[in-house]
């Protein structure tokens, strides 16, 4: 069935019903879109925790190349005076 067919489906269904159950649908719909927004939200958070994560991350990673390229230059250093 595609969706064009049970929207119509739906939308038929919800002109025919009765006001309780209207009222029942509406409150199953609106929890729905509660627990989605909540979802959404919960995904949000993790995806800006990971970028976070990962600017620490990249930020860790220059000042431990640039200490490496320190150490390298005073090795090449002493080589060069121990060689003299």
């Amino acid at each position: 069935m595609s969706v064009a067919v049970e929207e119509e489906e739906y939308a038929r269904l919800v002109m025919e019903s009765e006001p309780e159950w209207l009222r029942s649908e509406v409150r199953r719909l609106c929890q729905e879109l509660g627990e989605t927004t909540r979802e959404k939200i919960q995904a949000a958070e993790y995806g800006l925790a990971v970028l976070e994560e990962k600017q620490q991350l990249k930020q860790q990673y220059e000042e431990l190349e640039m200490e490496y390229e320190t150490v390298r230059a005073e090795m090449e250093q002493l080589k060069e005076i121990s060689t003299a």
